[in-house]
């Protein structure tokens, strides 16, 4: 019995000791300060002037890449940058010449049976033409010096070879229209087969890539994200890659769409490669894309993306070169004494804002106009005053003093900094 009362005297202690611990609300105090809102952004480096690329031959025929030079690589005007190899186009460029050698064939057959042809009917014309004479000397002879029935036959032979001769001199001169037609159908057949055979050798001939003018090399990805490699089956005229020019480039920047509200042009960025904080290059936005939009077919997170230049005399002074990973700081707001409160002290309902705002032992819901917000903290227009107590959350105690925040016991602290200003 004495056992289970001193275990149960220590349940209670142990209670008790607990509920003593529990912290109260943790509160911000809101104070005027200077604040910076931003948010990060990565991003890769990009030419503003870029050749195209493409997959040299014509036709979409068929191309399978045997050598590149590596993504990145400064190349200057006529350099080779990519060599190909077309199997499929030596078998298509053997298949034009025996068509070609075919119809010549067939050509030099059908010149030969036309030529036959008229000869067989020249014979039988001068034939004819002998026989025409000869029964027309007896048709004119005298009737006293021969039998009626002889001549009979002679004007009856005169005149069926009279009818034959006609028929043999157009037969003759259908061999020449016919033949001609015939003949046209062939060089027209043998025009085409050229056609197709200069085409498969100028994609032969066609089997080198060079640089139009110097500048480094960029490959393209497909649809799916990944770069060309060797081995890589492709079609003539597709995208192969780009030439950027070094001498004006500017980064190309990705925002969550949840953290891109409010981006808008000509806002400050500060820039810098990734691992070289020091490189810091400010610029500003030049272009913001009207819509996010997936990253990819297999990631559907949307992004918002944007453009900022980069100076020249920056690309010169650190060797900037396109393809470069970057990470930026996009400034949404810079101000002078300016209220603002952190994001989770922030309601959201239909639309509106509201805070928790110290009201004597309790707290009262208050509506509030927001500004600019970041990932951190949001700007404070209009609800609230200099000196009021904004409830952030229970039991959870802030991050950084930076934020002004006082836990537990609700007494007013100040932001820390020498000018108060209020980090992000």
């Amino acid at each position: 019995m004495n056992s289970r009362k001193l275990l149960l005297a220590c349940i209670v202690l142990a209670l008790s000791s607990c509920s003593e611990d529990v912290p109260g609300p943790v509160l911000e105090t809101v104070a005027p300060a200077n604040i910076v809102l931003s948010v990060q952004a990565d991003g890769e480096l990009k030419s503003s002037k870029a050749t195209p690329l493409m997959v040299p031959g014509q036709n979409w025929s068929s191309r399978r890449l045997t050598w590149m030079a590596p993504e990145g690589s400064l190349v200057k005007k006529g350099e080779l940058i990519a060599r190909f190899s077309a199997d499929e186009g030596k078998q298509q460029l053997a298949q034009a010449l025996i068509d070609l050698q075919r119809n010549a064939l067939a050509h030099a057959a059908k010149q030969d049976e036309l030529e036959a042809g008229r000869d067989r009917v020249d014979v039988d014309l001068a034939k004819v033409g002998t026989d025409l004479g000869i029964a027309r000397r007896y048709a004119d002879a005298d009737l006293s010096t021969m039998a009626r029935n002889d001549v009979l036959d002679a004007v009856q032979d005169a005149r069926f070879l009279g009818a034959k001769r006609d028929n043999m001199q157009w037969k003759r001169g259908q061999f020449g229209v016919r033949g001609g037609a015939e003949l046209a159908v062939l060089d027209t057949q043998r025009a085409t087969y050229s056609i197709n055979a200069k085409t498969r050798q100028d994609d032969l001939d066609a089997l080198e890539l060079r640089a139009p003018h110097d500048g480094v090399l960029m490959l393209s990805a497909n649809w799916s994200g990944e770069k060309l490699s060797v081995g890589s089956n492709l079609f003539a005229g597709t995208d192969f890659g780009s030439l950027p020019d070094p001498g004006g480039m500017e980064v190309e920047l990705t925002l969550p769409q949840i953290e891109a509200q409010g981006l808008r042009l000509g806002m400050l960025v500060e820039v810098h490669p990734v691992g070289r904080p020091a490189q810091k290059i400010t610029s500003k936005l030049s272009w913001v894309a009207s819509a996010a939009k997936p990253r990819s077919r297999s990631n559907p997170v949307k992004v918002l993306t944007m453009k900022a230049p980069i100076p020249a005399d920056a690309i010169r002074n650190y060797g900037l070169v396109p393809g470069q990973n970057m990470q930026a700081t996009i400034i949404l707001l810079r101000a002078d004494n300016a209220l603002s409160v952190a994001n989770v002290a922030v309601e959201s309902d239909d639309g509106r804002s509201y805070v928790q705002v110290r009201d004597g032992d309790g707290f009262k819901r208050r509506e509030v106009t927001l500004g600019i917000r970041d990932t951190a903290r949001s700007q404070v227009l209009k609800g609230l005053k200099a000196g009021e107590n904004v409830r952030l959350t229970s039991g959870v105690a802030p991050e950084s003093d930076d934020a002004g925040a006082t836990a537990g016991d609700g007494k007013d602290n100040k932001p820390a900094g020498d000018d108060g200003a209020t980090k992000t």
